[in-house]
């Protein structure tokens, strides 16, 4: 049998075949050679929106690695709607999305938006299309990551179902601790969902084939015994493939709030490092290298651990609270005393505040990190050299 040009095989269905085949000792059933998966690459369409170009270079790297996982991305601008139409589209979409402002749509997607808050759009609109969010945000502001979550809400009001739990980045911790696990686990979710998406087409097309069949001859007992088992073999894989995915699924994508300590302090941390939710990588990712610098004993100035500009040690004299205790960070206006430094300043300068770190979380995080040994170390992150990754500089 050979595939049309529209058939979005599932690759490993080739497998079930097999399999049957080695069960019954013949020669698998030529009814089952339509189900054979292709050399076609799978199809989903990948959207971004984005206002300073950070979602359109985190949806790049997901198109990057598409061919590399058997998927074929078809990536567009949100706001090029005369390139893809979400009301007849049957493959999954995926959804990059920041927010700006005070928690609004980036500006290329504020016509999707429009389009999608239509009040008269029935609430079955969109219950054909699978989708996947990633939203883009900062915790700093009021209304985090409200660009993605406007769309979502609204995309499940009009009916349409997730393929992929939706992923909430915080560029105030840091993207990445959100965005590189959610793509990792991407590639899993799509395959499930073009298995799921064959599956029914399957059921549909057996559905005609053995009513027409019915009416023209007797069933082929063999046949019809040897479709349940493969049948069987398909479920009893994909409850496999499913507790295997709950056992294994991505780290909460959420950050949850950690609790505050009644009084603000400028001295400890709370809750300590050894009382907290700690999420540490194994290992640092590919674009990142890591050198371990051997001070033997010296303890260098604090200007050389700078790569830039000049560093003055300033005294805190005075803090105040801002945020209500429920917030979800603490938010501290603090006043330095710079009487006896001299250096010049314009607006829209920028500064850093290093602050010492408590010594018991510092050999806590070292034990857990196997580094006890190296605590007297200093550490060089930088990004190699010719990396591809985007956004890493």
């Amino acid at each position: 049998a050979v595939c049309t040009p529209e058939c979005r095989c599932v690759p490993g269905l080739r497998l079930y075949s097999s399999a049957v085949s080695l069960l019954k000792n013949k020669p698998t059933k030529s009814a089952l050679f339509w189900e054979m998966c292709c050399d076609l690459k799978r199809r989903f369409l990948l959207l971004y929106a984005t206002q300073k170009g950070q979602a359109k270079a985190i949806a790049e790297e997901i198109w990057q690695q598409a061919g590399a996982h058997g998927f074929e991305a078809e990536m567009h601008c949100i706001s090029e709607m005369d390139k893809y139409n979400l009301e007849t589209e049957k493959d999954p979409v995926v959804i990059v999305i920041s927010t700006t402002g005070t928690g609004d749509p980036p500006d290329t997607a504020r016509k999707f938006v429009k389009r999608i808050q239509d009040t008269t759009l029935p609430p079955d609109h969109f219950a054909h299309l699978q989708y996947g969010l990633l939203g883009l945000g900062d915790s700093e502001y009021t209304f985090f990551c409200n660009g993605g979550k406007t769309v979502d809400r609204r995309l499940q009001e009009l009916g349409a179902q997730h393929f992929y739990d939706t992923g909430l980045a915080d560029d105030c911790v840091g993207l990445e601790l959100v965005v590189d696990p959610w793509i990792d686990g991407l590639w899993l979710a799509l395959s499930e969902a073009f298995i799921l998406q064959k599956e029914k087409e399957s059921m549909s097309c057996n559905a005609d084939t053995v009513s027409s069949s019915l009416s023209a001859a007797p069933p082929d007992m063999d046949q019809l015994n040897l479709s349940t088992e493969v049948r069987n073999l398909k479920l009893e894989d994909e409850g496999v493939r499913s507790s295997d995915v709950l056992s294994h699924k991505l780290v909460d994508i959420h950050l949850a709030a950690s609790t505050r300590d009644t009084e603000p302090s400028l001295v400890h941390s709370v809750p300590p490092v050894s009382q907290s939710a700690l999420n540490i990588p194994a290992l640092p990712p590919d674009y990142i290298e890591v050198e371990f610098q051997d001070t033997h004993g010296e303890n260098p100035h604090l200007s050389s651990l700078i790569s830039e500009g000049t560093a003055f040690e300033v005294p805190v004299t005075r803090a105040v609270q801002l945020t209500r205790e429920d917030a979800i960070k603490t938010a501290l206006l603090l006043e330095l005393d710079i009487a006896d430094t001299v250096f010049d300043y314009q607006p829209g300068d920028a500064f850093c505040v290093i602050c010492p770190n408590n010594v018991s979380e510092v050999e806590e995080l070292l034990q857990i990190l196997g580094l006890s040994e190296k605590g007297d170390y200093f550490i060089c992150v930088k990004v190699k050299q010719g990396t591809k990754k985007k956004g890493t500089v």
